[in-house]
């Protein structure tokens, strides 16, 4: 039951872009189109999954054990950059299709602060229906699979607005960016309506 709290609670209660306001630059830079949306969405969810399980590794068997977790941003960004770079060219030799469907992606990612805002949440927040507060292993991939899906849900719903505002008679002042940031307000409003339901859920179910 832990699991499917996590889920909702990243996906729509605390969505990394919606409610944290992480990575917002790619949010609005690469959603004009729905295809590049979906282009970003999945380079996002690969990266923020792989670099959680190896940042999660690092936190708990080098930082924590040598007692030098205030180097836990620097150590992150290191390894997040490093971890892009390894991909883009172990994935531009294996599978050279999946390289050229993510293209210009894998790239923008390493400076995409949600990647790091999951992997620092994964060990530094507290869940309050999670037993002991903290999550394992399972649960921090689980977490931020999950994270990545409401990054992804939520860029696919804002660039398919973006597409239909663009056929629209909008305003001339509110053209471009003024009416990007106020559909992206009030998409934030309308995921707001989620609130409270993970722990709506975890008390229901006696968590």
């Amino acid at each position: 039951m832990e699991y499917f709290l996590i889920i909702i609670s990243a996906i729509f209660v605390n969505n990394i872009v919606l409610a944290q306001f992480l990575g917002i630059c790619p949010f609005l830079g690469v959603s004009n189109k729905l295809s590049t949306a979906t282009g970003m969405s999945m380079a996002v969810c690969f990266v923020i999954t792989l670099a959680t399980l190896v940042t999660y590794l690092i936190n708990k068997y080098l930082l924590v054990p040598f007692g030098i977790t205030f180097l836990q941003t620097i150590a992150f960004i290191l390894v997040i950059a490093a971890l892009v770079q390894m991909v883009e060219i172990v994935l531009k030799k294996v599978s050279p299709s999946l390289y050229q469907a993510l293209g210009i992606f894998l790239p923008l990612i390493t400076t995409n602060c949600a990647v790091l805002g999951v992997a620092i949440n994964v060990v530094t927040k507290e869940f309050s229906f999670v037993p002991g507060g903290m999550l394992n292993l399972g649960q921090a991939l689980v977490y931020a699979f999950a994270t990545s899906l409401g990054y992804g849900l939520a860029m696919v719903i804002f660039a398919g607005i973006r597409e239909h505002l663009a056929l629209m008679n909008v305003p001339k002042s509110f053209k471009g960016v003024p009416i990007a940031i106020i559909s992206v307000g009030i998409l934030a409003l309308a995921f707001m309506g989620f609130s409270g339901v993970d722990n709506g859920l975890s008390k229901l179910f006696g968590l």
